[in-house]
């Protein structure tokens, strides 16, 4: 059973000085259920609740600030919701969904009701997997299937509901891409630019919010291979590498058209991570175990599911 004083022993590789301090590692709280396959989260930052989403059974958990036990906040199935991958927050306090085959469903955090649902358009293939929230309360998410990124403006989120409107298109600049591709998407607080993971390429986009074209940001120091989750705080950027076991952070310039690698945390015990969120300086990471059984068919069994705690990245 995990704890949350538990730190495991890992290993801190630092392409620049890392001072004194190494990164720790540790349980922040655990998720009740054996086969909960976490993939997204998402922290309230009015009252410090963070919400997991459950990408085996589309379940949501909520933990409150502090607590070392989620407790079910949506339950499988509900809504007609089968996965729960990006799970955010907006500024009105609303809860975020992803239904990957299907969309995004809105919730009030309070009364947990179902506020609105925002639709794929078309009949064809989709993959929706993450989302952020522009400087104007535009909801923007990925498509890994189509490599597009979608809108949600705040004229459509007070109509309560419709289809999706086509933000950007990357599919022309990635070329044929025969697995999920984008992933991890972030807004800056001005407003003027979206960062976009192209996971198996290993690049980093650039989606300028004034119309003007998408481009591949320069990356200096390695790549985002595997990128899946980001958060961007400033000019910090941090990226969650799944199968590599690997938190990266990244100074950006340039107005978003350079990133820099500053420093790399890699630790098996993070157990194929797949997001983050800073609460202050601490990072959680959802540990999704996707490489124990699961949704995604590798073999293994899991241990206990838990969202865990690094300091120092």
């Amino acid at each position: 059973m995990f704890r949350t004083t538990a730190v495991f022993a890992l290993t801190a590789v630092c392409l620049t000085a890392c001072g004194p301090e190494q990164p720790t590692l540790s349980t922040a709280y655990e998720l009740p259920g054996a086969a909960v396959y976490p993939e997204g989260i998402g922290l309230d930052t009015r009252t410090g609740d963070t919400y997991v989403g459950s990408f085996a059974d589309g379940s949501v958990h909520r933990a409150s600030a502090g607590a070392d036990r989620a407790e079910v906040f949506l339950p499988a199935g509900a809504d007609g919701r089968t996965t729960a991958n990006g799970v955010k927050v907006d500024a009105e306090g609303r809860l975020w969904v992803i239904d990957s085959g299907v969309g995004v469903a809105v919730y009030d955090t309070g009364s947990r009701a179902l506020l609105a649902r925002y639709t794929v358009p078309g009949d064809g293939p989709r993959f929706v997997n993450d989302l952020d929230f522009g400087a104007d309360g535009s909801a923007y998410l990925t498509d890994s299937v189509r490599n597009v990124v979608y809108r949600v403006s705040p004229e459509q989120q007070r109509s309560g509901g419709g289809e999706f409107a086509v933000a950007a298109e990357l599919g022309p600049l990635l070329g044929a891409a025969d697995a999920l591709e984008l992933n991890g998407i972030v807004a800056d607080r001005a407003g003027n630019y979206l960062l976009v993971v192209a996971m198996s390429a290993g690049e980093l986009y650039r989606v300028d919010l004034a119309g003007g074209p998408v481009r591949k940001v320069t990356l200096v120091g390695g790549d985002v291979r595997h990128g899946d989750g980001m958060e961007l705080r400033d000019n910090t950027l941090w990226v969650v590498h799944n199968t590599d076991n690997t938190i990266s952070r990244w100074t950006v310039t340039d107005q978003g058209t350079t990133a820099t690698r500053e420093r790399e945390f890699h630790d098996p015990a993070l157990h194929v991570p797949t997001t983050l969120v800073h609460v202050g300086d601490r990072a959680l990471i959802v540990s999704s175990q996707f490489d124990k059984g699961g949704p995604l068919g590798a073999e293994g069994t899991p241990g206990p599911f838990a969202v865990t705690a690094v300091d120092g990245i």
